[in-house]
């Protein structure tokens, strides 16, 4: 096994130059296809981000994309935000993204297991939480120094089989197992706190199954960064972080509609327009 390369630190700028590229790229993307869920992508992007440039511990002696840790898009329609990572590290070829949904490529709409970089196929919600807890304690019955991270929606959190999960985590003690919420308050078509408003507080539900809880700006990847990395390492670990489903495109935040649809070429302009002025 190769050396295994520890995070020394987290540059917040860099960050936000990253997460300025990989908004860009999907919307170029979003050029090539009928529809793609360029909303769900940009409420997480941040902590996907933080994920893979913080967190995550190299080792290219080990698994498919040269980590030492996993990692599971629980949020399986947001995995634009993981795709253009993985190409800008290296894992995907440029290619792969450029035929994005289409009958020549690998990649689509949601992951699949076997995709250089992907642990496991996901997108059908409320699996994503049951599988990571059985990575999580598979490494531990083999005493392995592996850390298990998730990026969930909101919507999944409605499932039984979630909660089942997390309880689970609790009862075995899994403090290798680190679980971060998309807090966008959208599912599909509507708003969370209208369509289900006894979801909140989702930081107590989770801190009454057990599980040490926090909740953040989930676009402040310092805040990202620092909770995670502070956390007691016990039990398994919930990060809320609250996000804005289309972040960083004023006519996308916040409409529902952004879910699953491509922007025409006159709203991709204004889009990157916008991009660039936030850049500034």
């Amino acid at each position: 096994m190769g050396k295994i390369e520890r995070q020394a630190g987290f540059d917040v700028a860099a960050a936000r130059q990253r997460c300025l590229r990989y908004r860009r790229r999907i919307l170029d993307i979003s050029q090539r296809v009928t529809a793609l869920h360029v909303a769900p992508a940009f409420s997480c992007l941040e902590m996907v981000d933080v994920v893979y440039h913080g967190l995550l511990r190299r080792d290219p002696g080990r698994g498919n994309s040269g980590f030492r840790d996993s990692f599971v898009m629980s949020k399986g329609h947001g995995c634009l935000s993981q795709y253009v990572i993985l190409e800008e590290l290296g894992v995907l070829l440029s290619g792969d993204l450029a035929a994005y949904c289409t009958p020549a490529g690998r990649l689509g709409a949601h992951p699949d297991y076997g995709t250089p970089g992907i642990e496991a196929s996901t997108g059908s919600l409320g699996h994503g939480m049951g599988i990571c807890t059985g990575m999580a304690y598979a490494e531990r019955i083999q005493s392995r120094d592996t850390v298990i991270y998730t990026v969930l929606s909101d919507g999944e959190m409605q499932e039984g089989s979630t909660w089942e999960s997390m309880m689970m985590a609790a009862n075995l003690g899994l403090g290798n197992l680190v679980a971060i919420l998309d807090l966008n308050d959208f599912q599909g078509l509507g708003r969370t706190s209208v369509t289900h408003p006894h979801f909140y507080p989702i930081v107590d539900k989770a801190r009454a199954f057990g599980w040490e809880t926090e909740e953040v700006n989930g676009h402040d990847a310092a805040a990202v960064y620092g909770a995670v990395t502070n956390r007691g390492g016990k039990q398994p670990f919930f990060l809320v972080g609250r996000t804005v489903k289309g972040r960083g495109v004023s006519y996308m935040e916040h409409v529902p509609i952004w879910h699953y649809r491509s922007p025409s070429k006159d709203e991709y302009q204004k889009a990157l327009a916008e991009l660039k002025e936030v850049a500034s």
